[in-house]
């Protein structure tokens, strides 16, 4: 789940497709590699205060040393959903990868070894271009781009789709992606024109519904609890429960990065 610009749904995305699938049966983990830990917040960890986190894979590999990615995974109160946590020290990382190696891979040889625990992983990137940006791209079978439909966030999604041809040219393998328009108002001109740029400029490549904005979402977050089980009968939750059965169907189509337009 990524894009070059805060604010566009990234967790609340992430938060509602790891509720859906989880209670549809399908063991779910949700990976927080942002600095700011907002999906580590959400359920009420504290990203200055935990002593293992995603954070841990990294200082391992840094010091050489053996690490069980299991220990790192905690409980987010819902069956089949867990959440490996993110802390502030990830915010360091940028700093310390240009001296060491292997530091790209850290998070795709962490979930290797989970490979057999989970159904499905999200992992819930940062807004800026970096080591943990990279780690998750390496990672990740398809990406999710949420973009919110106003004219600002046009500007990130067009920054990371530039980093994704940058990432695919050095993986040597197109990474399959979507583009999926958030918090639209249908009230507002703004939602209204900027869901058709976005339609018109990447034809095949969005998404053909869309996540309205929705309250619940903002309640859900206060109580810590995935939209999934506290509205399940919310419109936004109903969008992303379509969102997850597209996701999960061999028929949707979706873009090749490096695709002609």
């Amino acid at each position: 789940m990524a894009n070059q610009k805060g604010g566009v749904g990234k967790t609340t995305t992430t938060v509602s497709l790891g509720g859906v699938l989880s209670q549809w049966g399908l063991r779910t983990l949700l990976v927080d590699i942002d600095p700011h830990g907002s999906l580590t917040s959400y359920f009420r960890y504290d990203p200055d205060a935990l002593e293992e986190s995603v954070y841990s894979l990294f200082r391992a590999v840094a010091q050489n040393q053996q690490l069980d990615p299991l220990s790192l995974i905690h409980p987010t109160g819902t069956e089949g959903l867990d959440l490996m946590p993110a802390e502030m020290a990830l915010a360091t990382l940028d700093r310390q990868a240009g001296k060491l190696e292997g530091m790209g891979l850290v998070i795709k040889q962490a979930l290797n070894r989970l490979q057999s625990r989970y159904d499905h992983v999200i992992l819930d990137c940062p807004p800026i271009l970096g080591v943990l940006m990279i780690n998750a791209l390496a990672a990740c079978e398809r990406l999710i781009i949420p973009v919110q439909t106003e004219f600002l966030a046009l500007k990130g999604l067009e920054r990371m789709l530039h980093t994704l041809e940058m990432v695919t040219k050095s993986r040597h393998l197109p990474l399959p992606y979507l583009i999926v328009p958030t918090m639209f108002d249908r009230r507002t001109r703004a939602s209204i024109d900027s869901l058709r740029v976005m339609r018109e400029s990447y034809p095949g490549r969005i998404w053909h519904g869309l996540i309205p904005v929705d309250t619940l979402f903002r309640e859900a977050s206060k109580a810590g609890i995935p939209p999934a089980l506290f509205a399940p009968q919310s419109r936004g939750l109903m969008a992303y429960e379509k969102l997850s059965q597209d996701l999960l169907s061999e028929h949707e189509p979706i873009a090749q990065a490096g695709a002609g337009s």
